[in-house]
This record gives C-alpha cells, sequence and structure tokens, in this order.
C-alpha cells in the first residue's frame, strides 16, 4: 500500500469549491477522504505549509515530436518538462513522423508512452491522411487503438467538405475534433500578424480574417451536425466574438487560449526575436484584452500551452525562415499569474480552474479535480517564489522560450502522478 499526506497548504480545488488551509490524502495512488492511524505513520509525508496545493494541471495542446524530431523533444523529456510545469496529464499532437493517422502510428506512440512517460500523456489521431486534407484517416480504429481526440495537428483542412465529413465521422466514435483554424491562402508566406508592426518590420503579415474565417467554419459545422469542435489557440478578438455568439446559442464549440496570447504582442517582435514567431501570430492589444474577457465571462474554456519545441539552430535563422512555436510548458504557471493573477483580473482559483477541471471538461477526462476516487495526481506551487529561466533550469530538449534569461514569479516545487511524486526528479 502507498500512502502520501501532503500537510498544511492552501488546498484550491475549483471543481469542488474548495480553497482552505488544509491536507490532501492518497492511497494507492487515489485521492481518499482521510487516513487511519496506522496509515498516517506509514505515509509518505509532505509539508506544503505556505505553499498552493492543487489539482495536477491538464494541457489540452502539446507537441511532444516523438516519433520523429526527438532532436527537439521526446515523450521522456517532454512528460519531465510538464511534471516540473505542474502539468500531470497532456495532450500530444498528431503531428509526428509518420503522423499519428494509423492504427500502428498510434499503437507505436503508446508504447512510447507506456515506456518513457512519468506523466499521463494521451495520443490523438489524425483526422486526414498524412495530415495532408485529402482523404480522411481510419478515425474508429485510431480510437480502438488509444486516440482520445482527433486532429491534423498544427494543418487545418482546406476542404469544407473534407472537414464536414470529419466531424460527422468523428462526432460517431463521440470523439472531438481539434482544429488549427487558419486559411492558408490567407497566410501563405506570412510570419507575423498583419498591421502596423507587419508594416515597421517589413515582414509580411496573416491577417487574423484567416482565423476567423474558419473560426466560422467550424460554428457552421458545429451548430449544422451536432459535432464536438474544440477551436485551438484562438488569437484574435473577432474570433472570440464568433465563439461567444455560438455558446449563447448552444453550439458544442469549445476553445483554449495560450499564456503566450493573452501576455504577449506583435510589438515583442520589434528587434526580430524568432522566439515569439508562433502561429497563429501575436497580435493586437485589442486582441490581447479580448482573449482575457473571452476566460473571465467563459467564451474560452482553458488555458493550454501549444508547447512546440525548436532548437537554438532550427530559431536561429532569418525571420522568415526559423519555424512557428515556442516552449511553454514550463513557464506557462508564472506567466498566468503574472498576467491574470498579479494584474487582479482573476483569482488564484480562478486561474486553476483554466489549468485543471475546465480542460477536463473539453474531453470528458476524469482528472482535474481532488474529489475522493480520482487519480492523487497533485500539484503543488509556491505562487511568490522567482525562478530564472535558462537552459539549465528547463527540463525540454529545446530552449525555444521568449522568457529565456529572465526571471519569472511563481515555481512548482512538486508534482505528483497517481501518487508517485514525479518532480522533483528521483535523479
Amino acid at each position: 500500500m502507498s500512502v502520501v499526506w501532503i500537510k498544511n497548504g492552501r488546498v484550491i480545488d475549483p471543481a469542488n469549491q474548495r480553497d482552505e488551509i488544509g491536507d490532501v490524502y492518497a492511497v494507492d495512488g487515489k485521492i481518499v477522504e482521510s487516513l487511519s492511524s496506522q496509515q498516517k505513520q506509514q505515509a509518505e509525508t509532505f509539508d506544503a505549509q505556505g505553499l498552493t496545493v492543487s489539482p495536477g494541471f491538464i494541457d489540452l495542446h502539446c507537441h511532444l515530436r516523438e516519433p520523429g524530431d526527438r532532436h527537439k523533444e521526446t515523450i521522456a523529456s517532454g512528460s519531465r518538462a510538464a511534471a516540473k510545469g505542474g502539468f500531470t496529464t497532456v495532450l500530444c499532437m498528431s503531428n509526428t513522423k509518420p503522423p499519428a493517422d494509423s492504427v500502428g502510428a498510434i499503437r507505436q506512440i503508446v508504447d512510447l508512452i507506456d515506456r518513457d512517460s512519468i506523466i499521463n500523456v494521451l495520443p490523438t489521431g489524425c483526422l486526414t491522411m498524412n495530415r495532408e486534407g485529402k482523404a480522411l484517416a481510419p478515425i474508429g480504429s485510431l480510437k480502438q487503438a488509444g486516440a482520445v481526440a482527433i486532429s491534423d495537428g498544427g494543418h487545418c483542412v482546406q476542404n469544407n467538405e473534407i472537414m464536414r465529413r470529419g466531424v460527422e465521422y468523428a462526432s460517431m466514435f463521440d470523439l472531438v475534433v481539434l482544429d488549427h483554424c487558419e486559411d492558408a491562402n490567407q497566410t501563405d508566406g506570412c510570419v507575423m500578424n498583419e498591421g502596423l508592426w507587419a508594416l515597421r518590420l517589413g515582414l509580411r503579415g496573416m491577417p487574423s480574417a484567416a482565423e476567423d474565417i474558419m473560426v466560422s467554419r467550424n460554428v457552421i459545422l458545429s451548430s449544422h451536425y451536432g459535432a464536438r469542435i474544440h477551436l485551438q489557440h484562438i488569437s484574435s478578438a473577432y474570433a472570440v466574438d464568433v465563439i461567444r455568439r455560438a455558446k449563447q446559442r448552444g453550439v458544442k464549440i469549445t476553445a483554449e487560449a495560450t499564456p503566450h496570447h493573452i501576455s504577449l504582442t506583435e510589438a515583442s517582435l520589434k528587434d526580430y526575436n524568432t522566439s515569439f514567431k508562433v502561429v497563429p501570430p501575436l497580435r493586437t492589444e485589442a486582441d490581447r484584452q479580448a482573449l482575457i474577457e473571452g476566460l473571465m465571462d467563459g467564451t474560452i474554456d482553458c488555458i493550454a500551452t501549444a508547447h512546440a519545441p525548436h532548437t537554438e539552430i532550427e530559431k536561429d535563422k532569418e525571420f522568415d525562415y526559423a519555424p512557428f512555436g515556442m516552449n511553454g510548458l514550463e513557464t506557462a504557471l508564472s506567466v498566468c499569474l503574472d498576467t491574470l493573477v498579479r494584474s487582479k483580473l482573476v483569482d488564484l482559483s480562478t486561474l486553476i480552474g483554466y489549468l485543471t477541471h475546465r480542460a477536463a471538461a473539453v474531453l470528458n477526462l476524469d482528472c482535474g479535480t481532488l474529489s475522493p476516487g480520482t487519480s492523487a495526481d497533485v500539484t503543488i506551487f509556491d505562487p511568490e517564489e522567482s525562478w530564472q529561466v535558462t537552459p539549465d533550469t528547463l527540463a525540454s530538449l529545446s530552449h525555444n522560450s521568449p522568457w529565456l534569461n529572465l526571471t519569472l514569479r511563481g515555481k512548482v516545487k512538486a508534482t505528483y502522478y497517481a501518487g508517485k511524486r514525479v518532480y522533483p526528479f528521483a535523479d
């Protein structure tokens, strides 16, 4: 019997409306209400006095690169980065090499997870073959092999009929389709947001309409066919308004925002730093404020990192040629604390909700709470402790973070997955 006793922390469990100084108990990997005297004597204890204790964080949008680009990230390194950032469940995207469009590919990923992951990593399967948007992948077989959601992982299906059939097919198997909303005809060759800063920097800009059109397309498809579609890394104020109106009509749409889109704007690119090059791009201050408002009123369901690791060599290129994406798992908590809590936009419990039960609800995952009987996934952090983001302090294989060499506030002190302490690392 394994017994864990986390003592004296500020326990915040938004799903159960709990916010108090207290203890959390786990027996054999499950949360329990209390321990017997004998169990307390044999328990592994953690004194969380002065710290915050919450359900383990959940990330619905994470690129772990394996199989394929193991020089950027692996299941092993990505799961360690997640644990260090307080995440106990992450959804890995399907844009691997080869893509996760076959039963064999999903089984390979599941085998890698079983062998190497220290947290709960869940695989997504492709919506279309080879992520090309031309022919549907065998969605039902992918679910049987272990896929928990469907996505073309960074690609948006441009053919509306293919997308329609795909979401209908996924609905038959009770799978959510996760979509990167981008009209590729409008963004071909573009590298940042279309606007004043693109003109100043001489860079080709992506119009927000490219996102807005595909968000609207997905709302229409969900409305007509009852499909559950989750809109990834929303960045546009207009898109937020479309989603808000759709939800008011009962459309089965959910959405996420990233820490970087709620904290940064296109002005961050003023020095051509490729660490800020992401897709969808960092947009205007008005867009950033609209995303925060969307989170606060429930239009946007949760926060997801869109963790996209790239090596220094890959990012150290002319801006036009560097890949899109930034490292995000280990800085997410600090950035969100600074952007949302310290600015007094939301309280700490609300932020934890964005990272836990609200994310779990998108895919109906049985996690994100400290309810008795659930997996003992627990994150313990100090919201005020400072730490410096350096290659040495990051567990990820890649260090393409815009916060590199900066000092952030908010540090994870311990992470438990299924009652086992997975951070700090045993080795």
